[in-house]
């Protein structure tokens, strides 16, 4: 094979501390980017399209969430097997689990696609959403299911370029991506007069476009991934251990957001006012919490590489690492908030409201007081997926929505707001309470796994 001018990287050799500053940095810029596209995104809807076909999309944000939030962790929990087989030097095993996760996605994304298309309305109709705006909502979210195949394009070959050690080219796929959607945006729904279909529209073409780029730039630029006669042959012992860990990721997204779903609808039983501050002071948080997700992403590819590469030692030193940089992160943030809270809560209001501002700075005070306890979820979490325990990632999510029902039964009732605001640090609290445990019990499971291997 000739010598490789892809822009893979090796993060089995050199300092741990450097390696994930680099690989997290340019995640976390893009994070940052995908966010503000995102709020544009939100803002033309909101602007040009008015009031009602803006809650109509926004209604079916819990929904969203559950279904691509699954796609974008079945991609992530594929990608760990490559990675380990990428950190062994196992080129060939690399190339067919490649291709066996392209089957994969193939299948779940017929299945899937098929599956929210025939009961998306009745699912809205279930979450009770309100009948002047319904036929906004149907319309957009079916547009956005019909587009699934693009979101597991996408989301596949940016994992896929992770766990190559490659974070800076799916950044720019998603400034690609984000810059057309906006475009799109600004094209269909303004000189063509479409409604939310036109917005629903740029957001699927946008995710195809980038999927395709991802896929020219990965066989033009990874000579390792040049495949092979019989790279292609679907092995069943290795769809086994892809859907292993993919299917693990992606139901501890919707785990997850089932508890979004329940504080949610607690708080919105608090009236206008709450569910404007919460509203508020969640977007913020989304930016502010964008390093500790780059942190989190990080470690699994670090973790499944030296893994792959049997050294083991080199993944509590990369965990320690990122937990370091993470609480410093912590307390720059909690200064943040302090100087400038009002300010951030100005930015996502039309005029000034000094009840919203109160409540929103104070909900963004509570929570990034406790930034340290998402550091250890979202590093640990990560770590042990990249280590091939990603099943334990359910259990996790099973603790967060747990602590985010109790907060919308029983904590919004007695407390009001304030108990909506201690929502997110306790979820991150009992996430912590079982990962911390398990990571040490992965650590020493693996640990004998290699021992075995050299005997």
């Amino acid at each position: 094979m000739k010598k490789s001018s892809s822009p893979a990287k090796d993060l089995t050799v050199g300092s741990p501390m450097k390696l994930i500053l680099g690989f997290a940095f340019p995640m976390f810029l893009g994070l940052l980017f995908q966010q503000f596209y995102s709020l544009v995104d939100t803002m033309i809807v909101g602007k040009y399209l008015g009031v009602d076909p803006f809650a109509g999309v926004g209604s079916t944000g819990s929904l969203n969430f559950i279904v691509i939030g699954f796609c974008m962790g079945l991609c992530s929990g594929f990608s760990v097997p490559i990675s380990q087989s990428f950190g062994a030097k196992d080129f060939p095993l690399l190339r067919k689990m490649v291709t066996n996760s392209v089957w994969l996605c193939t299948f779940f994304s017929v299945v899937i696609t098929t599956l929210m298309l025939l009961f998306c309305r009745p699912v809205l109709t279930w979450m009770n959403t309100p009948e002047n705006i319904f036929e906004y909502a149907y319309i957009y979210i079916f547009i956005i299911f019909a587009g699934i195949p693009c979101t597991i394009l996408y989301n596949m070959t940016a994992a896929i370029l992770r766990a190559l050690g490659d974070s800076k080219s799916p950044i720019i796929f998603l400034a690609i991506s984000s810059a057309i959607n906006i475009g799109l945006d600004l094209l269909l729904i303004i000189v063509f007069r479409m409604g939310v279909d036109g917005a629903a529209l740029a957001t699927v073409v946008s995710q195809g476009v980038s999927g395709v780029i991802s896929i020219i730039y990965i066989k033009k630029k990874f000579d390792i991934l040049a495949m092979e006669k019989g790279d292609w042959k679907l092995e069943r012992h290795l769809a086994g251990k892809l859907t292993g860990v993919g299917i693990p990721m992606g139901l501890q997204y919707s785990i997850t957001g089932i508890g979004s779903v329940i504080l949610q609808t607690a708080v919105n039983g608090l009236g206008s006012i709450y569910v404007a501050s919460m509203t508020a002071g969640s977007k913020i948080n989304i930016f502010l919490a964008c390093p500790f997700d780059a942190l989190g992403q990080t470690m699994a590819p670090y973790a499944g590489q030296n893994i792959g590469a049997r050294k083991l030692d080199r993944v509590g030193k990369g965990l320690r690492a990122a937990c370091i940089i993470g609480f410093i992160v912590s307390g720059l943030m909690v200064i943040v908030v302090k100087l400038f809270g009002d300010q951030l809560t100005m930015l996502f209001l039309d005029e000034k409201d000094p009840v919203i501002m109160q409540n929103s700075t104070q909900f963004l005070i509570i929570v990034s007081a406790f930034y340290c306890l998402l550091t250890l979820v979202n590093t640990v979490r990560f770590t042990i997926q990249g280590m091939g325990f990603s099943s334990l990632a359910i259990i996790a999510g099973v603790m967060e929505m747990i602590a985010r029902g109790i907060a919308g039964m029983l904590l919004v009732p007695a407390f009001g707001y304030l108990g909506a605001c201690y929502s997110s640090p306790l979820a991150w609290l009992l996430a912590d309470a079982f990962l911390i445990p398990a990571f040490f019990l992965c650590k020493r499971k693996v640990a004998r796994q290699l021992e075995v291997g050299k005997a």
